[in-house]
């Protein structure tokens, strides 16, 4: 999971911070409002209201990526090929029982999930040395590809952690190396990474006909360090990945690899790859995008065109922790209510089910704790509303999100502007007065998927011609309001 900013700096897209999101406030309208791009446009060549300064045209913010034709040209298209839906699921772990494996499996089965992603670290699996396989890893995962196959789910299987004598962690750091638990040593990259290759090799050749990808290493561009630490995390990754690749394609040429585990959406780490050469050694880019995402997945998008890459993007990690009220954030993430994750995890799927780009929409996760209330379980198991809006979701991806609403309503010498909308990207306003463009604003929800905008108060309390719409969906599903 992704807890920190990636090492690179910002993702490319706001994030909530961990105190409740403000309602939204435009800049220019007398407010510091975050996450807000704003615009006059025309020159006024009389006052709106009595009183008021004439103003002239002014936009503030230019989004390629965003352009309201693009978006709607983009949201018209389906995916052809059918989303992968599925959840994280427990992985290889010495506290993961058969027991639990059966029940995720046959939960996953029940949320119409047709993937699941577990992580078999590597440190686990081989623990002593190359070829030296743990008998009770390879059980458990024996155990895991079998149920898989009987239930009908695809595994994305995650492969990360150097065992001690592979990795390249510093002699101050291995020394303190374990094989029988997970230490700080398994974070680095290993020496030579031709025996991470060699035992990706393996794993295809074992389990090809279960899996739907292998992924190569988890979130290199992570600022914690917690799974690639040390120098020169692009080449070194690079390294990690032009090894893998040629070694699984050669036991099961069709099995999709899976690059990149990308935490950051701003991309310069992932440019920072493709200088390493990265290309033409993966079939998929994975990405891990809990804020935004429904932007940062097109972000990210937008940087693997400019750079000749036209692969599919496998979003393998994003979710909603439902701890609101008891806490205001958990894993850096903002607390929302449990009816409100429901809502946007059904919501983001239903939105990506309509991006010809994307192959997967992987949940974080099946089930929650008290330290993370990601799951679509309680940490004791139960239902919460998320399991059957994701089950519905699933079955049924292709159902439009949630529509946009508005009010608007006068507020002393403004107006606002107030309503709700699916989660997952930037939403516009616009104000037009007499059929002419005269102000926008770019703008992010709150973690309840609110906002309240005051517009300028030059533009006065009449006359006015409101239009709100999510990017994903376009303008041709704008709500629109007069006053």
């Amino acid at each position: 999971m992704s807890v920190t900013l990636p090492e690179e700096g910002y993702s490319g897209t706001p994030r909530h911070a961990a105190g409740a999101a403000p309602h939204a406030r435009a800049i220019g309208a007398g407010s510091c409002g975050r996450f807000y791009r704003v615009g006059m446009s025309g020159c006024r060549t009389r006052p709106v209201a009595a009183g008021a300064l004439v103003l002239c045209a002014a936009v503030l913010l230019a989004l390629t990526a965003l352009a309201p034709a693009g978006v709607a040209r983009r949201s018209a298209q389906l995916s052809t090929t059918g989303l992968l839906g599925g959840l994280n699921i427990a992985g290889l772990d010495l506290g993961t029982t058969g027991a639990q494996l059966d029940r995720d499996l046959a939960r996953a089965r029940s949320l119409h999930a047709k993937v699941v992603r577990v992580d078999i670290p590597w440190s686990v699996m081989e623990p002593r040395g190359a070829a030296q396989l743990d008998p009770r890893a390879l059980a458990f995962t024996d155990r895991l590809a079998a149920e898989a196959t009987a239930t009908g789910i695809k595994l994305i299987m995650l492969v990360e952690s150097s065992p001690c004598w592979a990795s390249s962690a510093p002699a101050s750091v291995l020394s303190h190396c374990d094989p029988r638990r997970s230490t700080q040593a398994s974070a680095w990259p290993p020496s030579n990474p031709s025996d991470y290759g060699a035992f990706m090799a393996f794993l295809a050749q074992r389990y090809g006909s279960t899996l739907a990808a292998l992924e190569v290493w988890n979130e290199p561009d992570q600022a914690n360090q917690h799974y690639l630490a040390g120098p020169e995390k692009p080449q070194r990754y690079a390294g990690i990945l032009r090894a893998a690749y040629p070694a699984i394609k050669a036991v099961a040429p069709s099995l999709p690899v899976l690059g990149g585990s990308l935490v950051g959406s701003n991309g310069v780490f992932l440019r920072a790859l493709y200088k390493a050469g990265i290309k033409g050694y993966y079939d998929g880019l994975s990405v891990h995008y809990y804020n935004l995402t429904l932007a940062s997945v097109r972000s990210i998008h937008e940087v693997q065109l400019a750079n000749g890459d036209s692969t599919p993007l496998w979003l393998n990690e994003f979710g909603f922790t439902s701890c609101w009220p008891r806490y205001r954030s958990q894993q850096q993430q903002a607390c929302v209510t449990s009816p409100v994750q429901a809502t946007d995890l059904s919501s983001i799927v239903r939105s990506l089910a309509r991006v010809p780009y994307v192959a997967s929409a992987v949940v974080y996760k099946l089930q929650g704790s008290t330290a993370e209330d990601f799951g679509v379980l309680s940490a004791s198991g139960s239902h919460k509303p998320s399991f059957g809006a994701l089950a519905s979701a699933f079955a049924s991806p292709l159902s439009l999100p949630g529509r946009v609403t508005l009010g608007l309503r006068r507020a002393g010498s403004s107006v606002l502007a107030s309503g709700s909308a699916p989660p997952g990207d930037f939403m516009r306003l616009e104000v037009k007065q007499g059929g002419v463009l005269r102000y926008f604003a770019l703008f992010t929800l709150d973690r309840f998927n609110r906002y309240s905008i005051t517009l300028p108060y030059q533009l006065g309390t009449s006359g006015l011609t409101v239009r709100v719409f999510q990017y994903s969906l376009g303008p041709e599903r704008a709500v629109q309001r007069s006053i």
